[in-house]
């Protein structure tokens, strides 16, 4: 893709070249370089991973907008692949957010409809605001984008609370806010997706996050569906995060690392995937 293009613009053309278009998770710069030599031609930034990872925190709500920008702009600064970044509620200010995120290379966000003391998706016990409050979000953020190019997504997690049917009202409510792809969390069959689709004149976006509520299904399955996008939010870091814990005890149970040295990205391996080539 052209670098001459805006990070909006090239976002939406990732979509038009590839349906669903698979978004991979990345916590950070290096995330990001590996994902974009594995193939894939979006990345997203997740709020549990900046919380996870950078802040060492549950996805509770207790982030805020810096810390988010904080690893946009690394992401960004360093990947030219389309980023999707997790706005959680907007932090009391959507228009705010959207403009710093803009500014910080983002070329899209997804707006939730829960209350700002927030929960991971996947889990019971979520609080909704209203429609017409989520709707106010989403007029916000879109009042705050650069360029019609950049992407206001709009997620609902009300198919936990009142059902697939009303989650698809609330999402038309938000597409008729302004609202350019709406995040359907937490669907549980196939089923569900084909009736979110057929009723959302949008793309919809699939969630597929490890150990939640949604199957893991295929990606045909999902184009079969009508699924424009399938997000994977937090796999490649989960997995590092066990192998990471696998090493730690192996060193402290063994004194030495050579047990582990073959699960491990060589030297050689870091400097090609970061272009750095030192004189012997």
């Amino acid at each position: 893709m052209s670098p001459a293009l805006t990070p909006g613009a090239r976002f939406r053309a990732a979509l038009a070249a590839e349906r669903p278009l698979q978004i991979a998770g990345a916590i950070n710069a290096l995330a990001a370089l590996l994902a974009q030599r594995a193939g894939f031609r979006a990345l997203y930034l997740s709020g549990a991973g900046v919380a996870n990872h950078s802040c060492g925190l549950p996805d509770v709500g207790r982030t805020e907008l810096a810390d988010v920008l904080l690893d946009t702009r690394r992401i960004t600064g360093r990947v030219e692949l389309p980023l999707l970044v997790d706005l959680d509620t907007g932090w009391g200010d959507p228009a705010l957010a959207v403009r710093e995120l803009a500014a910080a290379g983002a070329a899209a966000v997804h707006l939730e409809d829960q209350v700002p003391a927030k929960l991971c998706g996947h889990l019971p016990g979520k609080h909704l605001v209203s429609t017409a409050e989520m709707a106010a979000r989403v007029q916000a953020a879109v009042a705050g984008r650069p360029s019609p190019d950049f992407v206001i997504m709009a997620r609902t997690d009300a198919a936990a609370n009142e059902g697939v049917a009303g989650a698809i009202a609330r999402a038309r409510a938000y597409v008729a806010a302004g609202a350019d792809m709406i995040f359907a969390e937490a669907l549980t069959t196939l089923d569900d997706y084909r009736s979110f689709t057929a009723a959302v004149p949008v793309p919809v976006l699939a969630n597929l996050t490890e150990f939640g509520r949604t199957p893991y299904f295929t990606v045909a399955e999902l184009r079969a569906a009508g699924l424009a996008m399938v997000l994977y939010p937090l796999s490649a870091s989960r997995a590092a995060a066990a192998a990471s814990l696998g090493v730690y005890t192996a060193i402290r149970t063994h004194g030495t690392q050579q047990s582990v040295l073959g699960g491990m990205q060589s030297r050689a391996d870091l400097y090609d995937l970061l272009g750095y080539h030192p004189q012997p």
